[in-house]
Parts: structure tokens; C-alpha cells; sequence
């Protein structure tokens, strides 16, 4: 399969303004690629923007729940790009608590972001995609979409569906000239748990207590992540883990489908306990 080549062509990223979808942005523009930017955050987006240089960029302020506003954004993209010939998609959050705490309406806000963001601004830039002699789209997945920690439901929820969204499009595009990927980072330090969202039940010091206990856990640097991205895009692959503990965990998975939590429990106690007060 013939390598993308990120030299004067066009890459999106959703996600762009701060954390993977930021780090992804500086590294292609210093290979010269043009991007095009999408966050809901339209500051930090201008500020990522502006630290680009000797690249052709434009940003597009959007929230990825609004279906009308991906496909407006992805038709301003088109006409100012012409050819694009990757999709990375960064965007995402994060939500801590149990099913007993958390309310139907933040669950559904949580896979509205993670899952159906994504698969908009997919379905919205697919035809441009297919424009291309050759492209190739990245969904930044997780390893909780490999593997299912208690106390993280609905991110486990919209990560799993997000594999399950890559891999279903990736066979309905083979004999076209557009590859799908989906990449499992685990443990990247981007601050994603810190400033994420938990359910309004819990106490904010629990939240605040086990969001701590996680960030604890994450090695990756942000800039080594984001070179893995960036080499699974331009090779089109189909499926890359970022750290070792996202190939720890597939091994794990792939060893006991039904076992794995008991290895993964002892040291996720305190990221999941959400209901104990700190002493």
C-alpha cells in the first residue's frame, strides 16, 4: 500500500485546540502539511493556529454534536482545501462514575462527543476523502476500547463503539482508495482525566481524588503519541497501540477475554472509587 505523502496536502483534525489533536497539528505543519483545524474552543483553537508556521491553515469553530455544523464546516473545508487526504480525529472528553451515579443525560452527552462526533465529521468529509487518489482516516480510539474498566461506563461505551465504527467502515472502503485505521494510546499525559467531567453525584474531592489516582498512570509523553499517530496515518494503518501499557492490555485481553479485570482491578482501585471520601 502506497505511503500518504503530508508535504502540500491536506490533513483534518478534530480536536485540535489543546492535548493529542494540538501536539498531532504542530508535527504535521512542521512536515509541511496544510490542516484544517475543528474545535468547539475557539481561543485555544486561534492560539494553535497562530504557532503554525510556513503552512497553509484554517480553523473551524464546531461543536461535533451539531450535525448541521460538521457538514457546514466540512463544505468550508472542501472549498478551501480542494484535495484532502486525511482525517485525524482527536476529539474527545472524558466522565468518571458508576451506573448508580451517573444520570442518563451525562452519559448520553459523553457518546455523543466521543462516538457521534466522530462519526459525523467522517460521513461529512468522506466524499472529499474519496475525491483523493489516496487518503486515509485515524480514529483516536483508547485502550478502553480493548479493554473495560468499572467506574468508566460510558467511556468504555463510546470507545468500544468507535472500534467497532472504524473497523465496519474500513471494510466498506476496501476496494476504494480510502483506508481507515483506529489507534489505542493508554496512559498519554494530555490532562484529558484531570479536566474531564464525572457525575454530578460524586463529591468533586472524590472526583478529584481518583481523576489524580489515573493521571498517575499515564507515561506517555504527548509528543511521542503524537509521532505514533502521525507514522500509523501516513503508513494507513489499520490498527496501532500508543504505550506499553495498551499492548500489555491487548495481550492481556487476547489471553482472557473474560479474566482481564481481575489483573487490571488491584492497580485501577483508587482511579475508579468514586464513592469514598479521602481520608
Amino acid at each position: 500500500m502506497q505511503p500518504l505523502t503530508f508535504t502540500g496536502s491536506t490533513t483534518v483534525i478534530t480536536g485540535a485546540a489543546n492535548g493529542m489533536g494540538a501536539a498531532v497539528a504542530r508535527l504535521l505543519a512542521a512536515q509541511g502539511a496544510h490542516l484544517a483545524l475543528l474545535d468547539h474552543d475557539a481561543d485555544a483553537l486561534a492560539a494553535v493556529a497562530e504557532d503554525l508556521a510556513n503552512t497553509t491553515v484554517t480553523t473551524h469553530v464546531v461543536d461535533l454534536r451539531d450535525d448541521d455544523a460538521v457538514f457546514a464546516a466540512a463544505a468550508e473545508i472542501a472549498a478551501a482545501h480542494g484535495q484532502v487526504n486525511a482525517l485525524i480525529t482527536c476529539a474527545g472528553s472524558s466522565m468518571l462514575g458508576s451506573l448508580d451515579q451517573l444520570t442518563m443525560e451525562e452519559m448520553r452527552w459523553l457518546v455523543d462527543v466521543n462516538l457521534w462526533g466522530t462519526v459525523s465529521i467522517t460521513k461529512a468529509l468522506l466524499p472529499v476523502l474519496r475525491a483523493a487518489p489516496a487518503a486515509h482516516i485515524t480514529h483516536l480510539a483508547s485502550v478502553y476500547a480493548l479493554a473495560a474498566p468499572a467506574g468508566r461506563i460510558p467511556y468504555a461505551l463510546s470507545k468500544f463503539a468507535v472500534r467497532g465504527f472504524s473497523e465496519s467502515l474500513r471494510h466498506e472502503l476496501e476496494d476504494t482508495s480510502v483506508t481507515v485505521g483506529a489507534v489505542y494510546p493508554a496512559g498519554v499525559r494530555t490532562g484529558i482525566i484531570l479536566h474531564g467531567r464525572y457525575a454530578a453525584a460524586i463529591d468533586p474531592a472524590v472526583a478529584a481524588r481518583a481523576a489524580a489516582a489515573q493521571a498517575q498512570m499515564y507515561h506517555t509523553d504527548p509528543a511521542d503519541a503524537a509521532a505514533r499517530i502521525v507514522r500509523a496515518t501516513q503508513r494507513r494503518r489499520a490498527r496501532t497501540m500508543i504505550g506499553r501499557e495498551a499492548r500489555l492490555i491487548d495481550l492481556l485481553v487476547r489471553a482472557s477475554p473474560t479474566g482481564y479485570w481481575a489483573a487490571m482491578r488491584r492497580p485501577l482501585r483508587a482511579a475508579i472509587d468514586t464513592t469514598t471520601p479521602a481520608s
